[in-house]
């Protein structure tokens, strides 16, 4: 089969290897569509995230939907869970399985994703996919999700002022995600017009810092830290700002005075629950959030290196990659 691994920073490289062969409780998946991510960026561009270094060439990928390949789900189109917790720390006995930090999860070291032909992953992670949803746009579902799980985080209702700081795809998902649960007021917030042009689209009420003040939940997901200096800014005096993005340097700036005089609650998100991916699919089989237009780019997986040259460009929005 071809696989995509990252050897270095943006040093992504095309080879063949022997298919996997799961090991009990495991599925075999024919890799349908994979999304690129911010994370994904964060692998190409420095060869790592956060503290964690790349270790060995690495196959990215962790926006996934496939076929079951062989067994007796065969044939079934599945998106996968990418995180596999280890079910034995304090997070994982205490019922937050996301903040595991013993698990394994596709696409970060020393797991590798799913920018391949084929894939061995847990059975029990793969949930199914209902055919109101294309191949493509199951890419969106597991960050979905990861919006899905912010707004939790936030406590939204239908009368919160809301803004969203950064209009990537996630921060585009924060926006329907949240025109699905009612609220109104939506305001928008990035530099690049054709990402407003997106904010507008998916329902933001407000744009470029117009509207973008005194608001009771703002939603930074960039990690630049303008996005989170803004973000503190507009934010009301007790308000919350809900930080969604992952910085370049694994440092996030801000302005303690700033927070401190108007006691904000500042919430850091990872990722999302093991709900949020079912409820996910939930939403946007039934029509309560449009997954239209976010998907700019695809590419085979042999275009693997002009896809992650689309991501770094930011020229559009989602980057789906289908072996």
């Amino acid at each position: 089969m071809h696989v995509a691994r990252l050897h270095g920073p943006r040093d992504v490289r095309l080879g063949r290897e022997a298919v996997p062969v799961p090991v009990p409780g495991e599925a075999l998946i024919r890799i349908t569509t994979v999304g690129l991510c911010g994370s994904d960026l964060h692998w190409f561009e420095t060869g790592r995230i956060g503290t964690t270094e790349l270790a060995d060439p690495l196959v990215l990928g962790h926006e996934a939907a496939g076929v079951v390949a062989v067994g007796p789900r065969r044939g079934e189109r599945v998106v996968l869970e990418p995180a596999a917790p280890c079910g034995m720390c304090a997070p994982c006995r205490s019922g937050r399985a996301w903040l595991c930090s013993s698990g394994r999860f596709a696409g970060h070291t020393p797991q590798d994703g799913a920018l391949r032909e084929f894939m061995a992953w847990p059975a029990d992670l793969l949930v199914p996919l209902p055919d109101a949803i294309e191949d493509p746009e199951a890419a969106l579902l597991e960050p979905l999700g990861v919006a899905l799980h912010a707004l939790d985080l936030a406590g939204v209702d239908a009368t919160t002022r809301a803004g969203v700081v950064g209009c990537g795809p996630v921060g585009l998902l924060i926006v329907r995600a949240l025109r699905a649960d009612g609220l109104v007021e939506i305001a928008a917030c990035d530099p690049l017009a054709n990402r407003l042009a997106a904010a507008d689209a998916s329902g933001a009420t407000a744009f470029d810092g117009a509207g973008l003040s005194e608001i009771d939940v703002a939603f930074e997901a960039s990690g630049e830290p303008d996005a989170v200096t803004t973000a503190l800014r507009v934010v009301r005096p007790g308000g919350t700002v809900v930080l969604v993005g992952i910085a370049a340097d694994d440092r996030t700036v801000l302005s303690a005075s700033l927070a401190r005089r108007k006691e904000l609650t500042l919430v850091f998100a990872r990722r999302m629950t093991a709900m949020d991916l079912p409820r996910a699919i939930r939403l946007v089989a039934g029509g309560q959030v449009d997954l239209g237009g976010l998907i700019t780019h695809r590419f085979g997986l042999d275009d693997v290196a002009l896809a992650f040259a689309a991501l770094e460009s930011r020229a559009g929005l989602k980057i789906v990659v289908e072996p």
